[in-house]
């Protein structure tokens, strides 16, 4: 009877232990996270060219909504395809980062990215074009002295950008068809033994 307390603790927890709990199951929450997104694509080349996408649109937006665009009636589409292509480049890039196309098989992935990606560099190629003709057809805006300048200014940097989004995008389409011709390609050529 003489080891019994020595042996037996009351204790049910101390304050150390506490901490280190917390401190693993935030390491358990980060490791839930990371393992759940797809760290190959992160490195790919379509990645980078998406994050491209998504950086040089903000800034091709953002150029444009720092002026008054809505003299220019043209500018509301080119803001319309800017931002609409920003977010849905967002979404693809969040999905295929967490590999929602592996968990949703009901979708032909491949095809759809393509088509999205096709239909991207059409609009943006609106945009571009949109951006430019606006540019150079020097409209008789309101705007007088330095406000005049400072439009001008930031739609020619707009138009640059621009043609930066479009040239990701054509890109973009070249990757999205190689992966597209990888999964779906024409089955006799897959099967025919060399």
């Amino acid at each position: 009877m003489a080891d019994f307390p020595s042996k037996v603790t009351t204790e049910t927890s101390s304050p150390h232990s506490q901490g280190s709990q917390m401190g693993s199951s935030l390491r358990g929450l980060a490791a839930n996270v990371t393992s759940g997104m797809n760290m190959s694509f992160i490195r790919s080349m379509p990645a980078l060219m998406m994050i491209g996408e998504i950086v040089m649109g903000m800034i091709h937006f953002s150029l444009i909504a720092s002026v008054q665009f809505t003299l220019v009636p043209a500018y509301g589409w080119v803001m319309f395809v800017a931002i609409s292509l920003w977010l849905l480049t967002i979404i693809l890039f969040c999905m295929t980062l967490y590999d929602v196309q592996q968990k949703v098989t009901a979708v032909p992935w491949p095809m759809a990215v393509m088509v999205y990606h096709v239909a991207a560099t059409v609009l943006s190629l609106t945009a571009l074009l949109t951006n430019i003709v606006t540019i150079s057809a020097g409209y008789n805006i309101i705007l007088t002295g330095w406000d005049l300048v400072q439009f001008y200014r930031h739609m020619s940097a707009a138009t640059f950008f621009s043609g930066f989004v479009f040239g990701l995008y054509s890109g973009s389409v070249g990757y999205s068809y190689k992966d597209w011709r990888g999964d779906g390609g024409i089955a006799s050529t897959n099967t025919v033994p060399t």
